[in-house]
């Protein structure tokens, strides 16, 4: 146990390649088990993949847990262990009566370089995809906001936050056709509050892109307005212009290309939903936020057994709330697809509703007819309500 100890902690470590536990006592328990070195938000952590039946699981763990774990697995679990690391490699073997044997090889050089290649690649946890705004690149409105350092570093309070700006612009990317390109982009952003996302979408149509966009973004709060449109001023965001008001009275425009409403609580959303359509906007984009109105509203005796259960009804209820939108907006004329905004390990607000107008608003027909499943749960959603007028 001496030798196993020591071998494991010269190997668990940043120069690591991998870790293949086999020759299972217990298949039930775990078939294999493999180990590797990951980067998480600057972090080195060892992800454990373990496999059970057609199940797999995955876990990340310190370097002085996965020792622990590893040293486990073979005294209690597996019957071999494989360690490659970029200068050698070991067998562990187990015998019937729990007896260690462990041999060691170095390995050669064209075998190191290709191996510690494969693994600083895999170590890049965060990144193994290209975002539209890379890390290490300044843009002026992230540096602003605080996400990036004037040298381009993502700050690691933010880092969250750098990614779902990459998400969100991906997820406008998508659309980019939908838009108009022989004359100005109108854009709303209903409840904009701080901006990060509006700043984002600006920059990357006018910036990236040389749209002709204007964008306004309406919120409640005086303070952060004022703060969004000095940050606009300074950024020479000429286009870009933040105002008070409230989604449901809002009346400064008869016509918009793209809305969204981001994180706009309970039935705000459904207000901010009704004045797209009514603009025909060409592109909707919403991730509602506290959809309280029909948990408050559901009745249904065959589903008691579930509704009794109140974080139950609350899930259930946002997600139903949800796709009603969905189908109401496919109702009036538009493809709507309900998509992960953000993964949900960072925000349980990740649902976000995309629609784009078809071509003379035809609607899909009958297919999203919500009456069966109101009556069902005995609901009435104020989108529906506010559709009808």
């Amino acid at each position: 146990m001496d030798e196993l100890k020591c071998i494991l902690q010269e190997t668990i470590n940043q120069e690591l390649v991998q870790v293949i536990l086999s020759n299972t006592k217990d298949a039930e328990r775990a078939a294999k088990v493999k180990v590797r070195p990951v980067r998480i938000k600057g972090e080195l952590l060892f992800q454990e993949t373990l496999y059970r039946g057609t199940q797999v699981f995955h876990d990340n763990f310190t370097a002085e847990e996965m020792i622990l774990r590893i040293s486990d697995y073979l005294q209690e679990l597996f019957k071999q262990g494989e360690i490659k690391c970029q200068e050698e490699e070991a067998t562990i073997l187990v015998s019937k009566k729990g007896r260690m044997t462990i041999k060691r090889k170095k390995k050669n050089q064209e075998m190191i370089r290709k191996e510690a290649q494969a693994a600083g690649l895999a170590l890049e946890h965060n990144r193994t995809k290209q975002y539209i705004l890379q890390e290490g690149k300044p843009v002026d409105f992230l540096v602003g906001l605080g996400v990036q350092t004037p040298d381009g570093k993502v700050t690691k309070a933010k880092y969250d936050k750098f990614r779902q700006i990459n998400r969100y612009l991906e997820f406008i990317e998508d659309v980019l056709e939908a838009l108009p390109k022989d004359r100005t982009i109108r854009i709303i952003d209903f409840g904009c509050g701080k901006s990060y996302l509006t700043f984002a979408m600006y920059y990357y149509l006018h910036e990236l892109q040389k749209r002709d966009i204007a964008v306004t973004g309406l919120d409640l709060k005086v303070d952060v307005i004022d703060r969004c449109n000095q940050l606009a001023e300074s950024l020479h965001y000429d286009k870009l212009h933040f105002e008070k008001g409230d989604i449901s009275t809002y009346k400064g425009a008869d016509a918009v290309d793209m809305v969204v409403t981001l994180h706009a609580c309970d039935t705000a959303t459904d207000y901010a939903l009704e004045k797209a359509v009514k603009w025909g906007a060409s592109v909707i984009m919403a991730v509602p936020c506290c959809q309280h109105e029909l948990n408050k509203q559901i009745k249904c005796d065959t589903l008691q057994p579930i509704l009794k259960y109140g974080l139950l009804k609350e899930r259930m209820a946002a997600l139903i709330t949800d796709g009603l939108r969905a189908n109401l907006l496919e109702q009036q004329g538009y493809d709507a697809q309900i998509l992960e905004f953000i993964d949900m390990e960072h925000t349980p607000k990740n649902i976000l509703i995309r629609a784009v107008r078809r071509k003379g608003m035809q609607p899909k027909g009958r297919k999203n007819d919500i009456t069966p499943i109101t009556e069902f749960l005995q609901v009435t959603p104020t989108l529906e309500h506010l559709m009808k007028e």
